[in-house]
């Protein structure tokens, strides 16, 4: 997968991700987000990883993205890792 291919499924995974009233709140309270930062920040590559490493902390999460949008499992993986800078892992 490329990065432009990457970008584009990070942008599914937001949207996914904005049509779950219970989980999204969860996700800006814990990034500190706002629903601006959501628009203003959503093409940067540290955003989209950010996005894909809380969906991955839980498997649940996990299952039901990538049932609603037809994705193997071990497809938001391979997104986050196609990401700019997101084969990096920081350990911090």
């Amino acid at each position: 997968m490329n990065a432009e291919q990457a970008e584009i499924h990070a942008f599914q995974a937001l949207g996914w991700l904005t049509s779950q009233e219970e989980l999204l709140p969860v996700f800006l309270g814990s990034t500190g987000a706002g629903v601006e930062d959501l628009r203003a920040r959503a093409t940067e590559p540290e955003f989209q990883i950010a996005l894909l490493d809380f969906i991955m902390m839980d498997d649940a999460w996990v299952v039901q993205m990538c049932d609603t949008l037809g994705w193997p499992y071990e497809q938001v993986q391979i997104v986050r890792q196609s990401l700019p800078g997101g084969a990096q892992v920081h350990w911090t």
